[in-house]
């Protein structure tokens, strides 16, 4: 049983499953601390909230993929990347607090693209640090 898991096909479909399982996770928290409802944004053709999304996404896999080149075992993999999902979380907030003039939120479900482009970008720059580091 011990060579089936070490088949290069199993352990990439494992790899696989576990960070699909991890994006879900991830994106059911971001729809929890956001003030608007993301899927319901992006069925309206919402652009801003899709990009915000989108560099939520990516950021998130790329902390993923930085963790599993930089770890052997896939305990300490899940481990990284949880820690560095929580530092993409922190970067969420910090772009609010860095915004007082308005909401990011509230600029994002009123369709803000630059805002939604903004916040792509800073998810996707930032993941790559936070990868760097892991």
């Amino acid at each position: 049983m011990e060579a089936f898991f070490s088949h290069e096909y199993v352990y990439t479909a494992g790899i696989y499953s576990i960070v699909v399982l991890f994006l879900m996770a991830a994106l059911a928290v971001f729809e929890w601390i956001t003030r608007y409802s993301t899927w319901t944004e992006m069925k309206k053709g919402n652009v801003a909230v899709a990009l915000a999304t989108s560099g939520k996404i990516a950021g998130a896999a790329n902390i993923f993929r930085a963790s599993l080149e930089a770890n052997d075992s896939i305990l300490e993999m899940m481990g990284w990347g949880v820690y560095g999902f929580v530092l993409l979380l922190f970067i969420y907030f910090v772009f609010e607090f860095l915004t007082p003039g308005f909401r990011v939120d509230d600029e994002l479900a009123a369709g803000n693209k630059a805002v939604g482009l903004l916040s792509f970008v800073l998810s996707i720059s930032l993941s790559m640090v936070i990868g760097a580091t892991l």
